[in-house]
């Protein structure tokens, strides 16, 4: 077990999501439709999709949009182009906002704009990501589960790493194993999931003062309120 100092930053972007569900069910329909678009409507030949369908399920998005999303799937006129922005916030906090658009104009300049307004720089395509790692992460609620009780199911399982903190249970795998750990806690009796989705991991954090933080924490939330922005990745512990 290890620990790391980036556990306020996830529970403020729980917090934030679960303030915002119709803008989130929003980002998990675009997700589904791509996934479907690109690699098929059926669940269990489509890793992405699945994985994208399990998110909005634990997020609490009816299963009846979900079924509306994947039958018009292959009919839907709407052309969405993935697009990565890189860059530093204020006090030197490292960016990586993915996005999902039909009008790249309009996010690229949605970003410029928000980033110019509350005290960032956009930077070029490498400028960032290289602090970043792709991981599998699933998050559990330790008030509901013993985190030595689960660290020891895992004994048989291939993770990267395991963290304990703040009522929080943390566990990283590849991102290719993280549908495999998740069916394989189901089998151990774990089926509840605070979340479990793949995402960018910084190598190292920038801790700020309080009184700095909600600099920060301003342009996360301006970013993540956009529909166009599926995810922001920061290295804010």
């Amino acid at each position: 077990m290890s620990g790391h100092s980036k556990w306020a930053n996830i529970k403020h972007k729980k917090a934030m999501q679960d303030s915002k569900r119709s803008n989130l069910f929003q980002k998990f329909a675009k997700e589904i439709l791509v996934a479907s678009k690109s690699g098929g409507s059926d669940p269990e030949k489509n890793p992405r999709l699945r994985l994208a369908i399990e998110k909005a399920k634990a997020r609490n998005m009816p299963n009846d949009n979900i079924k509306k999303l994947l039958s018009r799937s292959e009919k839907d006129p709407t052309n969405f182009t993935e697009v990565t922005y890189e860059g530093y916030g204020p006090f030197g906090v490292a960016f990586l906002i993915e996005c999902l658009t039909d009008n790249t104009n309009r996010t690229a300049a949605f970003v410029k704009s928000i980033f110019n307004k509350l005290g960032g720089n956009l930077g070029t395509s490498g400028s960032v990501s290289y602090l970043f790692k792709v991981k599998g992460q699933i998050i559990l609620d330790e008030t509901k589960y013993n985190s030595e009780d689960i660290f020891t199911k895992l004994l048989d399982f291939d993770i990267i790493d395991f963290y304990t903190e703040n009522d929080l249970i943390l566990i990283e795998v590849t991102p290719n194993n993280l549908i495999k750990l998740k069916e394989y806690l189901q089998q151990k009796g774990v089926d509840q999931f605070l979340s479990f989705e793949i995402v960018k991991i910084p190598d190292t954090y920038i801790n700020l003062s309080e009184e700095n933080l909600p600099k920060v924490k301003r342009l996360i939330d301006g970013l993540e309120d956009n529909e166009d922005i599926q995810n922001v990745y920061t290295n804010l512990g």
